[in-house]
């Protein structure tokens, strides 16, 4: 497995595993856990390399958020790669990714805005330039995304499309299903940052989207359900909830009920240090 910080080795090593056939692209921040490993699992399922990013990005961290404190256990991450038969590991630093003068910026708008957009001002274009950064930089025939980030797969799909980036496709943007712990909680980075007990009360987050969206399938009005859904979470011991939202799959317009298309139910709340978000299909 090669680790590599700069860009012109990385453009050399790229070209040599391309000769072999398709490369894979699984972008993340490190803290791995099963969810990263299920996206380099199936990305070697389409590929014959995968290339896995590892990088902070402070571009999408939001005043007050907790960049100096995201977890970043490398030489952990490193040795769970290797045990996955990762071709590349692409692991540049701050002044590589952003040199000096560095001034500009991907913004995605209309589908960045609601949501995690309006929760956290700036983070989707952080979102955006990095993962545009990327693809440039590793050149991948496609890329595979968690879909616990809903929001952001669709932004980068967006992206994709918009600024006709002929590699990724925009067709070979993967979006794999959220891996849940057994007690149904979202694989999450930030879940470290949970005490035991807060630990305990986040599992009531998966438990009452699905009691909402039984309630919404029989047919009940989303404004009573998606209410009473944050009444819920506050009643068990989160702080707050930043947002609850039926939406379009697709668009993320927010939708009134379940009879208008495919549609999500996607929801964020904070407890103790950790903001957790969510997502499912209605």
């Amino acid at each position: 497995m090669q680790i590599i910080e700069q860009l012109v080795p990385l453009r050399m090593a790229v070209e040599r595993l391309r000769q072999d056939g398709p490369l894979a692209l699984v972008p993340t921040m490190g803290a791995l856990h099963e969810g990263h490993l299920t996206l380099v699992r199936e990305a070697r399922a389409h590929a014959a390399h995968v290339a896995v990013s590892i990088f902070v990005n402070p571009r999408q961290f939001g005043a007050g958020e907790d960049l100096a404190s995201y977890p970043r256990p490398r030489e952990q991450d490193l040795a769970l790669l290797r045990a996955e038969g990762v071709s590349l590991v692409w692991a540049p630093d701050v002044a590589t990714m952003y040199p000096p003068g560095y001034a500009t910026n991907v913004s995605v708008s209309g589908i960045s805005e609601p949501l995690c957009g309006a929760a956290r001002p700036g983070h989707f274009d952080g979102v955006a330039t990095v993962v545009c950064k990327l693809f440039n930089q590793v050149q991948p025939d496609l890329a595979l995304f968690g879909e616990k980030d809903w929001q952001q797969l669709a932004v980068i799909r967006r992206m994709v499309h918009d600024l006709d980036l002929t590699r990724p496709y925009a067709d070979d943007i993967y979006g794999v299903p959220t891996v849940r712990e057994t007690d149904g909680l979202a694989l999450s980075s930030r879940n470290a940052y949970l005490s035991a007990e807060e630990r305990e009360v986040a599992a009531a987050l998966p438990r009452a989207m699905q009691a909402a969206i039984a309630r919404l399938q029989a047919g009940e009005a989303a404004a009573a359900c998606l209410a009473d859904l944050q009444r819920a979470l506050l009643a068990v011991g989160f702080a707050s909830v930043d947002y609850a939202e039926l939406c379009d799959a697709d668009t993320l317009a927010p939708l009134e009920g379940t009879g208008d298309g495919p549609a999500r139910l996607l929801v964020a709340a904070r407890i103790g240090k950790a903001r957790l978000i969510d997502n499912m299909g209605v």
